[in-house]
C-alpha cells in the first residue's frame, strides 16, 4: 500500500500542554500512530516518559482514552480491556466498531520488565497493538541501560560502555508467529504510518517497535532526532521490516543494503554524533571498536537476508 501525506487524518493524539522534552521521538511517533489508528481508539500506558509527558494533572496532552498501569502488565492489561470489550458487544451493550486497544510502551516495559506479560499475550493472540518505542534506554528515571541498550554505549548504570549486544525482540516478537510485527523509524513517517494501518486492519496480536533517538540519553542535539532517526537506518545499526505469521519481509532502504543493491553509510556517521560513544571516538583502539560494529551490522543484515527467504 503506498501512502501520501494527504492520506493522514486530522486525528492529533498529542496536543498542548506536553511536558515532553523538546526533540521528544515518543510524542513525535504518537501523533504519526494517531493519523492512522483514527480518533476510535483507547491507549495503555506503563511508566515511561510517555506518562511523564502527560503535563500536570487533571489535564492531559493526550486526546485519545488513556489508562495508566503498572510497568509489567502492558500484555496482560491490554489482553483483559479488548476482552472486556469483546464481552460488551457480545452482550449488546456496545454498538458499532470496536475500538482499537493499543500499548504505547518503552523499551524497559517491553524488553525487560514487561516482556513475560507480552509474550503470554503473543501466545494467546490477543486482539491488541504493542507499540514499543524504543529510545534504548531507561530515560525517565535517570538513563540506566536497558535490553535494548546497543554494545559500547554508556548509560549511568555502564559508565564504561555496555559488554554486552542488546536483545532483538521484534525477532523473537516475529518466532511467536503472530499476525503482524514491524519494525519503523521516525525517519520514514509514510512507512510508519502505512504499517500502523495495516495493524489496525488484522485481528489478534500485533507488534511495531519505533526507533526513538532520545537526545539527554544518548547526548545530541534535541534538533536532530529525525536525522538521527535517519543515519541509523542508513548505516543498517537499525533495519526496517514486517512480517506476517512468521514470514519476515524486508522494507527499502533495508531491503537494498541486504541485496547489496546499494551500500550502507559507515557507523561511524551514526555513533560519531552521540555523545554516549564518545569514549569510543576518543580511545586509542577506535578503529578497533568501529570495525567490530561494521562487521556486526553486516552480520545482522546477512541473518536478516536470509531469515526472509524461510
Amino acid at each position: 500500500m503506498s501512502v501520501k501525506l494527504k492520506d493522514f487524518s486530522e486525528t492529533e493524539f498529542v496536543v498542548s500542554g506536553s511536558a515532553a522534552c523538546a526533540g521528544c521521538p515518543s510524542v513525535m511517533a504518537l501523533r504519526v500512530v494517531g493519523k492512522a489508528l483514527g480518533e476510535n481508539a483507547i491507549m495503555i500506558m506503563t511508566p515511561s516518559c510517555a506518562v511523564a509527558s502527560i503535563g500536570l494533572l487533571p489535564k492531559s496532552c493526550y486526546s485519545v482514552p488513556t489508562l495508566n498501569i503498572c510497568f509489567a502488565s502492558a500484555g496482560a492489561s491490554a489482553g483483559g480491556m479488548s476482552l472486556a470489550l469483546d464481552a460488551l458487544y457480545e452482550k449488546g451493550r456496545l454498538q458499532g466498531e470496536k475500538p482499537t486497544v493499543f500499548n504505547w510502551v518503552g523499551d524497559g516495559g517491553t524488553y525487560d520488565i514487561g516482556f513475560q506479560g507480552i509474550s503470554a499475550a503473543a501466545e494467546r493472540n490477543d486482539d491488541f497493538i504493542h507499540f514499543c518505542y524504543n529510545n534504548e534506554a531507561y530515560s525517565n528515571t535517570g538513563v540506566q541501560r536497558s535490553g535494548a541498550t546497543p554494545l559500547y554505549a554508556t548509560t549511568t548504570t555502564t559508565p564504561f560502555g555496555k559488554e554486552v549486544n542488546r536483545k532483538n525482540l521484534p525477532l523473537l516478537m516475529l518466532e511467536h508467529r503472530i499476525p503482524y510485527v514491524a519494525t519503523a523509524s521516525l525517519a520514514y513517517p509514510m512507512d510508519l504510518y502505512r504499517k500502523v494501518a495495516k495493524a489496525k486492519s488484522i485481528k489478534g496480536f500485533k507488534y511495531i517497535e519505533v526507533h526513538a533517538p532520545c537526545y539527554p540519553g544518548w547526548k545530541f542535539a534535541a534538533s536532530d532526532t529525525v536525522q538521527m532517526s535517519r543515519l541509523a537506518v542508513k548505516s543498517g545499526a537499525w533495519m526496517l521490516w514486517e512480517g506476517e505469521y512468521g514470514k519476515l519481509t524486508l522494507n527499502n532502504p533495508t531491503a537494498l543494503y541486504a541485496q547489496g543493491k546499494a551500500a550502507t553509510i559507515p557507523v561511524e556517521e551514526y555513533i560519531g554524533c552521540q555523545g554516549r560513544y564518545a569514549h569510543l571516538m576518543k580511545s586509542p583502539e577506535k578503529d578497533t571498536y568501529l570495525a567490530e560494529l561494521e562487521e556486526e551490522v553486516k552480520r545482522g543484515l546477512i541473518f536478516m537476508a536470509g531469515r526472509a527467504e524461510l
